[in-house]
């Protein structure tokens, strides 16, 4: 018997549609996307639902947790998994999260695509293909939230955007992927178990934790500007394994004497701070005798996703601590 999957459609270029100049606007619906691939009702019995229609920098928590309710109701009316289909600017993120509250061994899989169906290779076919496909396999359960595009199989936790335009974009780095999609089947390299218990869903009011990168020659102006914010916390992006100049150790410093959790990231994208490696001023030695957090590999981009989360179900700062360093190490 062919797998049953919900396919839930929340916008993106997979979804766009061009009119007079060429420029592309988010305007298929899910029964468009489904119908404009007849090989999907080869590998399972299809049921699409329109949850959104928008660009992916206009994803807001309220739409990250429709498609949570989306995906949760399709499994309690015996969908054997889910597909969900968005813009690629924000995937990661929307992914990201959604692991981090999704409580269901079925897979849930996140899909996009790089190129709009008006253009030559659009991809966006061949990608709600090997998304159904996956969200269908036996050996997609029980991992979390996944991501597939260009027929590879990522951890939400681990995948990233990586290229502004190419199809191959998604990557894990410094990781890689868990699978691959071939002759419409999911081809498994490594299948870990899910490592953490899901987080209580938060509400659907804004994320206000900000990111700040600190580059050459900053002396910290940026940080106490955002300070006077009042943000309930915020995520640094530090240079190499967890690096910042004295000037902005010293504001960083100052928002943790506040009461504001200071979280430093590596500003690389891949690889992971350090705890003990450098001493010098502003080194992560330094930061962390200074009370900031270290995000492992952690990106900046999920660190917030997470603090967000669990500040939102009363976490204290010993428990976002204890989060981020299980989930980031």
């Amino acid at each position: 018997m062919k797998p049953i999957i919900a396919v839930g459609a929340l916008g993106g270029t997979i979804a766009m549609s061009a009119e007079g100049t060429g420029a592309v606007r988010p305007e298929l619906s899910a029964d468009d996307l489904v119908g404009a691939v007849p090989a999907l009702t080869d590998v399972a019995q299809i049921r699409a639902e329109t949850i959104s229609n928008v660009a992916s920098p206009a994803i807001v928590p309220r739409n990250v947790l429709d498609a949570l309710d989306f995906a949760t109701r399709s499994i309690d009316e015996g969908a054997t998994g889910v597909v969900l289909t968005h813009g690629t600017d924000t995937l990661e993120e929307t992914a990201y999260l959604l692991d981090l509250l999704w409580d269901r061994e079925e897979p849930l899989v996140v899909t996009g695509a790089m190129r709009s169906p008006n253009l030559p290779g659009a991809d966006g076919p061949a990608n709600l293909l090997a998304a159904v496909v996956t969200a269908g396999s036996e050996d997609a359960r029980g991992m979390g939230v996944l991501v597939v595009l260009d027929d590879t199989v990522h951890l939400a936790r681990l995948a990233a955007k990586t290229h502004a335009t190419a199809v191959w974009t998604f990557q894990s780095p410094g990781w890689g992927p868990v699978g691959r999609v071939a002759e419409r089947r999911l081809r498994m390299a490594l299948r870990p178990m899910r490592m953490f218990e899901p987080l209580p869903a938060p509400g659907d009011g804004p994320i206000r934790i900000p990111i700040v990168e600190t580059p050459f020659g900053d002396e910290g102006d940026w940080v106490r500007a955002i300070a006077s914010l009042e943000p309930p916390a915020l995520v640094v992006q530090a240079s190499g394994v967890g690096h910042m100049s004295e000037p902005v150790s010293d504001a960083c410093e100052e928002l943790v004497r506040s009461g504001i959790p200071v979280i430093m990231a590596s500003r690389t994208g891949s690889g992971t701070t350090l705890e003990k490696s450098y001493g010098y001023p502003g080194s992560e030695q330094d930061l962390i005798a200074r009370g900031l957090i270290p995000t492992g590999f952690l990106t900046a981009r999920k660190t917030r996703l997470l603090v967000h989360v669990l500040l939102e179900s009363g976490a204290d700062e010993a428990t976002i601590r204890r989060e981020i360093a299980a989930r980031g190490f």
